[in-house]
């Protein structure tokens, strides 16, 4: 028997009894130790001291019996030769590294391997056969360093000592200090272990409300732990110890969690125990309604309710020689008087809801609408009753309504010297034409059946001539177009009382005139001689306003007028008064805030429409339409809506501030026309000639030669697209 594997309490025991299992005295054997004894805490965790004796032979016999020479080792420099098989190193200069970070001596597991019979352990019943794997493997296994069942292994040889290379999340104890050092070479005599670390993120998450308390919001984000290892590896000279790493998402919250926070919120209404449970179970981030309040029922603001129509419906009718039947082209809307024509609904107030937290949340408030009663109407409790018979006009802004009954005449042939000029607070129909030099204002629309030539029409609704316009000023919206008028003035004035509260505001903070809070106090005569120097041209932009108020004051609403007083009162009153700053703040703030009743330009309900056009100028706060072939030559027109011109465009400059349609513009001689629209708008051209000047906002554009079906536009560039 050569090999013995013998165990005892200490060392001397065990190899007493393995001399005597081997019949031999101790000169003739080598002793490797596997495991010292250890007595263990009273008598527990005791373990045995085992040794392995090797009979002594020549080297001869040795390469006979294993077929190969046999290699030593000095790792501890005592000159005995040992063998290593395949199994975990046998040697007590060796080491396994337990990943777990604690060090673990080969003895112990080889003690383990014994009792259990694992398969990788060593194989201790078949002692001739082992020690041959050993003798044929031990030159593979010398100078390397393997990773096996997730542990560290190493052999030096004589000649070279195996070395790793450390990953991240990697930590190497040699001797229990941490090395520094990223390659490190593995040395018999010094204790080794790894530590892997691991990364772990707690669940994160917290509630909200939105703006109004509606909603109680769970955002969630999972956490997760980031499990890591070192896979196995075979023998090798250089060892980089690299981790695989397995990601696992966790989320930590739970319902109870939740429930306690809501409460803790005070959130009461509307638990959504669904939208809980699918917070705690999310596996990515996401937000979760978890309670959820009452809306509140929004109410209604007062409205009018219509009884009848009262716009007038427009149906063209064009024949082949392009004329149109303006006799019968509109179909006009009439009351009898004491029909009721509307009702005015009161404001119907909402229902209030609940906030998560139970408190009330209340409904938008609502308004009563606003009715100014116009001539020919009376209002009889919720009623709105005309007190004539003629023609219904409503108009509506926001929540105010302006109802009136425009009543009609008929004038039977022109208007010459011989009627005189025309004007009536209603609608007016002309059977004829209209001669050189006269005048029809109306209050409603106008219709000429005739030619209207070098005269002047003003209408507060609507312009239609069936014959051709000639040399005549015709202008549609006139409310409107005073409005504009006007609110360009009182804009100009809003700046420059602007200016000069900041001015003024600039004066008390600078402090130079010392007299403590100007909010409070009359400013002083020299702030009047500050305005004569740096605004001399407001007194007289009020005046210019006030001026064109009392002109137009059956046109205006009362927000103008009341403007006009109360720039009277901080300005034009004699003798000069004492200006404060409050009161220039206050007046500033009215006119920032004219709010809708400083109008629209564009008036769905007012347009010009004729059948042709020279030398004359058009002004219709709505569209204006020129429907027949002839066109219009060498004409201004500005339509606060859309330009639409089925003829030929020739001369003159076209706005349309809606966009502008013409089937053909320019003339064979190169005529200059201009075709507008604002910035935004489209121009449209079935035939342009030389001549034709695009403009779109304040960007234009010359065509150089005939050009078919133009679509322009504006493009982000500035420059105008034609296709």
């Amino acid at each position: 028997m050569r090999t013995v594997v013998a165990k005892g309490k200490n060392i001397e025991e065990a190899i007493r009894n393995g001399l005597k299992k081997m019949n031999a005295d101790r000169q003739e054997v080598d002793v490797e130790v596997i495991q010292r004894g250890s007595p263990g805490l009273l008598g527990i965790g005791a373990k045995p001291a085992i040794v392995k004796l090797f009979k002594k032979e020549t080297t001869e016999t040795m390469a006979t019996d294993a077929g190969m020479e046999m290699q030593t080792n000095g790792a501890k420099g005592n000159g005995n030769g040992t063998a290593v098989g395949t199994e975990p190193l046998l040697y007590e200069e060796s080491q396994c590294v337990d990943l777990s970070g604690g060090v673990q001596r080969m003895d112990e597991t080889v003690d383990r391997a014994t009792a259990s019979g694992d398969e990788n352990g060593p194989d201790l019943s078949g002692e001739s056969a082992h020690d041959e794997r050993v003798a044929s493997n031990t030159r593979n296994l010398d100078g390397t360093v393997w990773i096996q069942n997730g542990q560290l292994y190493f052999k030096s040889s004589q000649d070279h000592e195996p070395s790793v290379s450390i990953g991240e999340h990697i930590i190497l104890l040699k001797n229990g200090v941490p090395v520094s050092e990223k390659n490190v070479t593995l040395s018999e005599g010094n204790e080794y272990a790894l530590q892997i670390t691991s990364d772990e993120q707690k669940t994160v998450w917290k509630i909200t409300f939105d703006q109004k308390k509606l909603k109680a919001l769970l955002y969630v984000e999972p956490g997760y732990v980031i499990h890591r290892k070192i896979r196995d590896t075979g023998p090798v000279r250089h060892l980089k110890l690299v981790v695989e790493e397995k990601k696992e998402v966790i989320n930590h919250l739970t319902i109870p969690q939740v429930v306690d926070k809501l409460k803790d919120l005070w959130v009461r209404q509307g638990l959504n125990y669904d939208e809980i449970t699918k917070a705690t179970h999310a596996t990515e981030p996401g937000t979760y309604e978890v309670a959820t309040g009452i809306e509140p029922e929004n109410g209604k603001d007062g409205w009018l309710e219509l009884l009848m129509e009262v716009d007038a419906k427009d149906d063209w009718h064009v024949d082949e020689s392009g004329r149109v039947n303006f006799k019968e082209h509109r179909t006009i809307p009439m009351v009898e008087s004491g029909q009721v024509i509307a009702i005015v609904h009161p404001p119907i107030s909402g229902k209030p809801g609940l906030t998560v937290t139970n408190e009330p949340l209340p409904p938008n408030p609502t308004r009563p609408l606003l009715v100014k009663l116009g001539p020919g109407v009376t209002q009889e409790e919720d009623k709105i009753v005309a007190t004539v018979s003629g023609h219904p006009k409503v108009k509506r802004s926001g929540l105010k309504a302006q109802i009136s009954i425009t009543q009609k005449i008929i004038h039977k042939g022109d208007v010459d010297l011989a009627s005189g000029n025309i004007r009536f607070k209603g609608d007016v129909e002309i059977q004829g034409g209209i001669k050189d030099g006269m005048v029809v204002e109306a209050a409603g629309d106008i219709l000429v059946q005739s030619t209207i030539s070098f005269a002047k029409l003003v209408s507060s609704g609507s312009i239609m001539a069936q014959g051709n316009v000639i040399s005549s000023e015709l202008t549609a919206g006139k409310n409107m177009m005073i409005a504009t008028e006007v609110g360009r003035l009182l804009k100009t004035i809003e700046e420059q009382v602007e200016k000069l509260v900041a001015a003024v505001k600039q004066l008390v903070h600078a402090s130079i005139l010392k007299r403590g809070d100007f909010s409070n106090h009359m400013l002083p005569a020299s702030v009047h001689a500050i305005m004569e120097r740096k605004f001399q041209g407001l007194i007289p932009l009020i005046k210019q306003y006030n001026a064109l108020i009392k002109k137009h004051h059956e046109d205006l609403d009362e927000q103008w007028k009341d403007v006009a007083a109360s720039l009277e009162k901080v300005f034009l009153v004699k003798p000069t008064p004492a200006i404060s700053l409050q009161n220039l703040e206050a007046l500033l703030s009215k006119l920032k805030n004219r709010g809708e009743w400083d109008g629209n330009s564009y008036e769905a309900d007012v347009h010009i429409t004729v059948n042709s056009v020279q030398n004359s100028k058009l002004y219709s706060s709505g569209d204006i339409m020129v429907v027949s072939t002839k066109g219009c030559v060498n004409s201004q027109i500005h339509a606060g809506g859309r330009l639409k011109i089925n003829g030929t465009a020739r001369g003159g400059e076209l706005y349309g501030a809606s966009g502008a349609d013409v089937d053909t513009v320019g003339s064979e001689i190169g005529i200059t026309t201009v075709i507008a629209v604002p910035s935004g708008q489209t121009i449209k051209i079935k035939k342009a000639m030389e001549g034709t000047v695009l403009k779109i906002g304040s960007v234009q554009k010359e065509i150089k030669e005939t050009t078919y079906n133009i679509h322009a536009r504006l493009k982000a560039n500035g420059d105008i697209a034609i296709s």
